[in-house]
């Protein structure tokens, strides 16, 4: 079965370009003129990756990448002409996994697509699977080789969350909403405290992956290549 992809964009010459490098590549498209489009089809179809332009007449980029966020269990890359910081971190609040800004060389697009439908495939509900590291969700356990390690809930909550989406940056204030809830009242150094005793428990143990702080942003895990 091949890989359908959401394309959403209002210009079209920006969606037959993105067609033809995909078609060529052996994925299927579907291409929405607007947020409001793209919404219908996400109901009717099966997607499993959705590239999503940020300025949109009727429903914007971050309004759609928000709902596919709260709906699908699919990645999302954003597409737009806008480059600075804030744009960018209102994009990962919104929960995008990636960020391509305009104009962009399709075949980039491209590997980027193929590095986000990679990783998304190396979760499973229950386990995920970092070369010799292993996070159990229904023990609550951590396994390096051979080695069992027994984390703090938050700690095992953040990490767990940090490696089912491998690439994608995660804001101190959307980590603290997923793990503590939107009822937190502490502070977002709660996250960089419990980022900090996660890399030292793991230092030593594996170079399985890092967590990386993406500066003035937040967090993301890396999985090195084994």
């Amino acid at each position: 079965m091949k890989t359908t992809i959401l394309v959403a964009d209002d210009d079209p010459h920006v969606r037959e370009l993105v067609r033809y490098y995909l078609t060529r590549e052996g994925y299927q498209m579907i291409e929405a003129p607007d947020g409001a489009a793209a919404s219908d089809i996400l109901q009717r179809e099966q997607i499993q990756l959705a590239v999503v332009d940020v300025m949109m007449p009727g429903k914007n980029g971050w309004e759609l990448c928000r709902e596919i966020r709260e709906n699908f269990d699919i990645p999302v890359i954003l597409l737009t002409a806008k480059g600075e910081v804030w744009d960018k971190e209102k994009g990962f609040l919104a929960g995008t996994d990636d960020y391509l800004t305009k104009p962009f060389e399709p075949q980039e697009l491209l590997y980027r697509i193929r590095a986000l439908l990679r990783r998304y495939k190396m979760v499973s509900k229950q386990v995920i699977v970092m070369n010799g590291t292993v996070i159990d969700r229904i023990s609550h356990v951590v396994k390096v080789g051979d080695e069992t390690i027994h984390l703090p809930l938050k700690e095992f909550e953040l990490l767990a969350q940090l490696a089912s989406f491998p690439g994608r940056t995660f804001t101190r204030a959307e980590l603290l909403e997923l793990i503590w809830g939107d009822d937190y009242e502490g502070e977002s150094r709660t996250i960089d405290v419990h980022i900090k005793r996660l890399r030292e428990k793991f230092a030593e143990k594996t170079d399985d992956f890092v967590i990386s702080t993406i500066r003035g942003l937040g967090y993301k895990l890396e999985v090195r290549s084994s």
